[in-house]
């Protein structure tokens, strides 16, 4: 069964963080179903106890998330799934997750990516630069 968007940020994202001793302040979703509703509850009481602040965009107000949604599924479609649909026949999802997970690897690591943040360096080395700033600013006493 593929892991449910919400639980990426427990399972991933967090962890990441952690090990970066980098506090996640606040996370920036959409109206998905995932964060509105019944199920909503449970993950808003999840958040709430980790101290994390839930901001939702304004419906139909994508100037936040769209370039990069855009961009990003693009990239994902052009580089990732056409290539390894002409190449491979999977038979599980789970074999797929893992030629996707690796292709993540080298997509953070070692892939170059232009534009505003990036300015062509890898997303890894963004990051890096972005931990120095968030230390400078002293975030950690938040």
């Amino acid at each position: 069964m593929p892991t449910k968007a919400v639980g990426i940020p427990n399972d991933r994202v967090l962890h990441y963080f952690e090990l970066h001793k980098l506090p996640m302040l606040s996370i920036l979703t959409d109206k998905g179903t995932e964060y509105c509703g019944k199920v909503s509850i449970i993950i808003a009481s999840y958040i709430w106890r980790l101290t994390i602040s839930i901001t939702q965009k304004k419906p139909y107000h994508l100037r936040k998330t769209a370039s990069v949604n855009t961009t990003y599924r693009k990239t994902i479609l052009n580089e990732f799934y056409q290539v390894t649909f002409s190449k491979k026949l999977y038979s599980s999802l789970e074999e797929l997750q893992k030629d996707l997970d690796e292709w993540m690897v080298y997509y953070n690591n070692d892939r170059t990516h232009q534009g505003k943040m990036c300015c062509g360096r890898t997303p890894l080395a963004t990051f890096e630069d972005g931990k120095r700033i968030w230390a400078e600013k002293n975030l950690d006493q938040i």
